[in-house]
């Protein structure tokens, strides 16, 4: 039987930063707790905004105490300013999660939207009518969109442990090796 867990999804931005927070109860069993903003645009400077990043993602991790944290990866763009600028955005919540030893898993804005809705270049929008379904929710705001998207990060960790946790598959090369020492050989 699994472990109940609250996972906490963050989508990182300089303007506004998505998240969501569900509790997993089992096998296919997520129900949202919380869904939300943080409205960046409001403050005078980019110093400003990481500050208030890390300040109510500490606040998040107190509050709802997740066991997870899982967190889009910045997608490659042409601008390398706003690259580094999400980038920052992101590590100052990586900061704030660790500072509370909370392990952090990073996806791909591709592989979230794939495991959400089975298409990796899915819209926001479908991603959002998705988790709807998933979570038996009646409807989420249309201006939530990046707090939807934070939601996806985490739903799809909750896919991701599932997996691996139901089916004995692994993620990785050290898990495998971990679950099967006699199929590995040392030269």
């Amino acid at each position: 039987m699994p472990i109940p867990r609250t996972i906490l999804g963050i989508d990182p931005g300089t303007n506004v930063l998505g998240y969501g927070i569900i509790h997993c109860s089992g096998p296919n069993k997520a129900k949202l707790i919380v869904l939300g903003v943080i409205e960046l645009a409001k403050y005078p400077d980019h110093y400003t905004k990481l500050r208030a990043i890390f300040d109510r993602v500490q606040q998040l991790v107190d509050e709802y105490k997740p066991n997870e944290v899982a967190i889009e990866s910045p997608f490659y763009g042409k601008n390398v300013q706003s690259m580094l600028k999400l980038g920052r955005a992101q590590g100052v919540a990586m900061a704030a999660v660790l500072s509370r030893s909370i392990p952090i898993y990073e996806y791909a804005p591709r592989k979230i939207k794939l495991a959400i809705t089975g298409v990796g270049s899915a819209s926001k929008e479908q991603v959002a009518a998705m988790l709807k379904n998933i979570l038996g929710e009646k409807d989420f705001d249309q201006k939530y969109l990046d707090a939807t998207d934070g939601l996806a990060a985490a739903v799809c960790h909750f896919f991701q442990g599932e997996q691996v946790n139901s089916d004995g598959k692994t993620s990785n090369w050290e898990e495998f090796i971990k679950k099967n020492p006699k199929r590995v050989r040392k030269q």
